[in-house]
């Protein structure tokens, strides 16, 4: 049974992607920033579906804890990087703090926690690393300026590793999502008219759900998904094109 690794998974998109993966026969790591009731939930509804989950626990906007995570974590065959923090806050007003915690969180924790699995992967000779990106990365929100900005960093990154570990058998890619709705966005939609001017950006005129990201995922962590690498997969709607 291979093992994949889904950071951020306690909640949204995360959770989302770990359900679909047990489902599709991995054994999970399960990973939040604590062990929480939201997290031991989506532990528990994986056990009584028959699939096996184990839950580690980091904050990865402290790089010692992300380095400690990715030494539990190393003999993972399949690396989500789901997990990121971001801050609405405009540009003018973005402390030096702010912008550290999300790089930390969306970047720098991404390249550590590869670090940590590639050498598995590369012994095996088949891995499959996913960064989540955003719909940001080419629609950036004029109040999420590092969050945009580290997540296009983050599939730069992507690309480069997808030539990198090609010929060892590790496929790399980026899942963007684009308007997703979860627990992260409920607030800012629950305004009728910034949700309609958000549902009026989408060409398929409706937001996504968590699950819409699930079934990209397991594509490509699949054999079906072999020959795909260093491509950004944008799940939006169609909102990336307009």
């Amino acid at each position: 049974m291979k093992t994949a690794c889904i950071t951020g998974s306690s909640r949204g998109i995360g959770r989302a992607i770990a359900l679909r993966l047990a489902a599709d026969g991995f054994r999970v790591i399960l990973h939040g920033i604590r062990e929480g009731e939201a997290i031991r939930e989506v532990k528990n509804e994986i056990g009584q579906r028959g699939g096996v989950a184990q839950i580690h626990c980091a904050d990865l906007r402290d790089p010692a804890q992300t380095k400690r995570l990715g030494e539990e974590i190393a003999t993972a065959d399949v690396l989500v990087l789901n997990a990121s923090l971001q801050y609405r806050t405009p540009w003018q007003e973005i402390t030096p703090e702010a912008c550290l915690e999300q790089l930390n969180c969306n970047l720098i924790s991404s390249m550590l926690l590869m670090q940590a699995v590639a050498p598995h992967m590369k012994e095996r000779g088949w891995g499959r690393i996913i960064t989540v990106g955003s719909v940001q990365e080419t629609k950036p929100h004029p109040d999420m300026l590092v969050y945009a900005a580290s997540k296009a960093a983050q599939t730069n990154m992507m690309q480069s590793l997808s030539l990198q570990l090609a010929k060892d058998g590790i496929t790399v890619n980026n899942v963007a999502p684009g308007v997703i709705y979860t627990d992260r966005n409920i607030e800012a939609l629950s305004d009728p008219e910034y949700a309609k001017k958000v549902t009026n950006s989408i060409p398929v005129g409706f937001y996504g759900e968590p699950k819409d990201c699930a079934g990209i995922v397991s594509l490509l962590c699949s054999e079906e998904g072999r020959y795909i690498t260093g491509q950004s997969i944008y799940v939006d709607g169609g909102r990336s094109v307009q």
